[in-house]
């Protein structure tokens, strides 16, 4: 099995696949620890690979074409893509053993405000939260999925796995973003983003927030209010 990280830290995967039971592992050939650094893949004189997001808003998100390139570079035919986000399925034992499955996982860590919202419908299978709460990047959550994953190989641990506890706390994930290019490889920025319209684009970030919360984390849902908010915002934006 290999896993492999799109990171910005590239020293911190290092320690980590060489420490430990995880490091004993690689050393002894019972699963792969790759990276590529995003920076390398950036066509920009200064190596820039984050941009401000379309529509306003704080913080900066990681542009569409240093992932893509890559992505393309290192993806291969039985390749599973994972974005971490806050606004992920939550990830527990479960999930790890189905995940001891795959050949191939590649994780993209998630910085600053996100990523842009092409990068996720073009290339990722899932997206994983580890936690209802927020880090500064997700090379910790891939390294944690990594840990959580490998110890479950054949080899790596000789004992049975702990079970992982969940936390939840009422709130609606995240509404998609977008960054700089408009257009990229066919795949664009909604228009009401590009409007100016600074009403219409709260509503509409509302209505997307409380659609992919409904899909993806209904029990986070406890006022009756949001979903009469999202009934009325479907007849405009859906």
């Amino acid at each position: 099995m290999k896993f492999e990280i799109v990171t910005l830290f590239p020293e911190l995967i290092d320690v980590y696949a060489k420490n430990g039971i995880i490091g004993r592992a690689v050393e002894n050939k019972l699963f792969e620890i790759e990276y590529v650094n995003l920076r390398d893949y950036s066509e920009d004189k200064h190596k820039k690979v984050d941009d401000y997001p379309y529509g306003g808003g704080p913080g900066m998100l990681l542009r569409p074409e240093p992932m893509f390139r890559a992505l393309d570079a290192i993806k291969r035919h039985n390749s599973y893509i994972i974005y971490l986000s806050p606004k992920g399925s939550l990830f527990n034992q479960n999930k790890a053993i189905e995940l001891s499955g795959k050949e191939h996982i590649i994780f993209i860590p998630g910085h600053y405000e996100g990523i842009d919202q092409r990068i996720i419908d073009k290339y990722v299978d899932e997206e994983i939260s580890v936690g209802d709460y927020v880090l500064t990047s997700g090379e910790l959550p891939a390294l944690m999925i990594i840990d959580s994953v490998g110890r479950l190989l054949p080899g790596v641990l000789g004992s049975d796995d702990s079970a992982i506890e969940e936390s939840h706390s009422g709130s609606l994930l995240e509404y998609p973003q977008y960054t700089r290019p408009e257009s990229y490889m066919g795949l664009n920025v909604p228009e009401i983003l590009l409007s100016g319209h600074h009403k219409n684009i709260e509503e509409w970030r509302l209505f997307k927030a409380i659609e992919i919360t409904l899909n993806r984390r209904p029990d986070m849902i406890k006022d009756k209010s949001i979903i009469e908010k999202y009934n009325k915002l479907a007849e405009k934006y859906k």
